[in-house]
């Protein structure tokens, strides 16, 4: 079971979210969310924390936690895979 920690705090574009990834093997990521990359993808929330959860487990899913990014930009995942923002979309407003 992966067990998924996670806090965000205001910064000047948006938002700085730590989380911390433990799978038996813990590993800690910077994820930086822009206040369009909430607006985009998932309109309404205050907050990227539900985003950058999914988010997460969208890259679980397709690579061991030790092989994502120790920081990085949210926009970023899209680069890598195609499929991740209509993916994201369907998974928080279904």
């Amino acid at each position: 079971m992966t067990e998924i920690d996670l806090t965000c705090k205001p910064s000047s574009t948006g938002w700085v979210c730590e989380v911390t990834v433990n799978n038996g093997r813990e590993t800690h990521h910077r994820v930086h969310v822009t206040r369009a990359d909430l607006a985009r993808l998932a309109p309404g929330a205050s907050d990227p924390e539900a985003l950058v959860r999914a988010s997460v487990d969208f890259l679980r899913e397709r690579e061991s936690n030790e092989s994502i990014l120790r920081e990085f930009d949210l926009s970023a995942i899209g680069q890598y895979f195609p499929e991740y923002e209509g993916e994201i979309r369907h998974r928080l407003h279904g």
